[in-house]
């Protein structure tokens, strides 16, 4: 366990862990400990393993610079930020903290980010957590976990969901070493979006990571989840482009950068592969949590509906457009044609005469508008609706919330898409790629509803209230995020209609 910190002096404040002493920043106001070791480097004799404690040091570690991202896809040039990185200390976690000291016992918040779980460092400067800290009066905490075939590819050999287990040896670090920045491990909130809101209802629904944290924040997590034989098979492809076999033995020769150029070049050809990967290969995902019966037993809905999460308090919702943001990176928005429409509703609705429900659910929408609404509903809206229907099915308590803001970027093209909600979240308005979405200098619109944004989750993660009633059956109470709030009944009526007695079940491999 941590043992007593020592009260900050000037601007190099100083705690001690379990592992030893840190100094770090003070930014912004907060203390700041930055590339603070969870676990030892995931290399070498390490490298597929799960991950294991981290050594002791002597003296007094500077904790001033992020710790190096673990391999990325190439996706937004996230690949040379990994390349150009040094060292391979890629598991290590950021702390901010107004008061770092033992006695402080504030609420701590710990936020996984997300990228499709093939991208995603915490150095992001979107993901700068003191403006949370400091307004909210809390502990932030965000760390790097592998991705890609490093965390996810489903190895002979090699335990499942090694990201998923970095996740979880990143929240026990926080229970052993979290009061010595001033934060009460009894009250921790796990936080994320896309991939990341995907993993924290994964760590919801795995023994491995229960009594680690008390409330959960789910936003737009993905509907994908893998069978053990389409996560293998994906692996066989990723260790075929290298002449390899899918063993750690294998690719444990392989460079870290090779690897994830491997799996680029899988990702690139999915479409000659939808008769053996379906659906996940018409997305071009090719990885996902596996539930392998084993670090993840069944899938977060089921898990929750059985009762799993009953004990923790979750927040969980979406944005209105979250397809959007892909359909303008594709290059479709405005472009989409009938014909892509109807095979988006082929592929995507559910059940046998899905496609002719959404349209009559839908009569006066165009193509565009359906390709998105079918994209947005399967990939994200439903799964993340769903996760609190199920969360009630199992005796625990939920709130749901949508934001409908369009982001004024970009002549207003995006909409209220995917990721819009994580700059609010954290207002870091108009740090990196935020300032594609809100603009370089943020409008009080913008200002104002990010500053309703902080004021839910920290009071959430305060005493598990956001600031609306709990979502029910009967009511459906939503927080509806706009430049005028509401809560009303959840926006999306139709949409839950149509996917109500959907399950989404582990994708499958459907060719052999």
């Amino acid at each position: 366990m941590a043992t007593a910190a020592t009260e900050p002096t000037g601007s190099e404040p100083e705690v001690r862990t379990a592992a030893g002493a840190l100094r770090g920043t003070v930014d912004a106001g907060v203390a700041v400990f930055r590339g603070i070791p969870f676990a030892e480097p995931p290399v070498d004799a390490l490298r597929f393993a799960a991950p294991q404690p981290v050594r002791g040091w002597d003296g007094v570690r500077p904790a001033t610079a992020y710790g190096p991202p673990p391999p990325q896809a190439g996706h937004f040039g996230m690949d040379a930020l990994s390349r150009d990185a040094a060292g391979a200390d890629w598991l290590t976690v950021n702390v901010w903290s107004p008061e770092p000291h033992p006695g402080a016992g504030l609420p701590v918040m710990v936020w996984i980010q997300g990228g499709a779980y093939s991208i995603g460092m915490s150095s992001l400067p979107e993901y700068d957590g003191a403006r949370l800290a400091r307004d909210g009066g809390l502990v932030m905490v965000t760390f790097n976990y592998r991705v890609g075939i490093e965390g996810f590819a489903h190895l002979d050999g090699a335990p499942a969901n090694r990201g998923l287990l970095d996740q979880v040896a990143a929240l026990e670090w926080v229970r052993d070493n979290i009061r010595a920045f001033g934060g009460d491990p009894a009250q921790v909130t796990v936080f994320g979006e896309s991939a990341g809101g995907g993993s924290v209802a994964a760590l919801s629904a795995m023994p491995r990571a229960a009594g680690l944290f008390r409330r959960a924040v789910v936003q737009s997590m993905p509907g994908t989840f893998f069978s053990p034989a389409l996560a293998a098979d994906v692996a066989a492809a990723c260790a075929a482009e290298l002449g390899l076999r899918p063993t750690p033995a294998d690719l444990s020769t392989v460079a870290p950068d090779r690897l994830a150029a491997a799996g680029d070049a899988v990702a690139a050809k999915t479409a000659s592969l939808v008769e053996r990967w379906g659906l996940a290969a018409h997305r071009s995902i090719p990885f996902s949590p596996v539930v392998d019966g084993d670090v993840l037993p069944v899938t977060p809905w089921q898990a929750l509906a059985d009762g799993a999460g009953r004990d923790i308090e979750l927040l969980v919702g979406h944005t209105r457009d979250e397809q959007r943001l892909f359909t303008v990176i594709e290059g479709m928005f405005g472009q989409v044609t009938e014909d892509q429409a109807a095979t988006a509703l082929q592929l995507f609705a559910p059940g046998p005469d899905g496609a002719r429900r959404y349209r009559d659910a839908f009569p006066a929408a165009g193509p565009q508008e359906l390709y998105e609404l079918v994209n947005s509903d399967w990939l994200f809206r439903m799964p993340s609706l769903h996760l609190a229907t199920a969360q009630i099915a199992g005796g625990g308590r939920a709130h749901v919330y949508e934001l409908v803001w369009p982001a004024p970027g970009m002549g207003g093209m995006f909409g209220a898409c995917h990721g819009l909600d994580v700059p609010l979240v954290f207002g870091n308005l108009s740090s990196g790629r935020p300032a594609v979405l809100i603009g370089e200098s943020p409008s009080p619109a913008a200002e104002e509803l990010s500053a309703q944004f902080r004021t839910a989750w920290t009071a959430f993660a305060a005493h598990g209230d956001p600031g609306w009633p709990a979502y029910d059956l009967e009511h459906r109470l939503t927080r509806v995020f706009d430049t005028r709030p509401a809560v009303t009944a959840y926006p999306e009526e139709a949409s839950r209609r149509l996917w109500h007695n959907h399950t989404f079940p582990a994708l499958p491999l459907i060719g052999h």
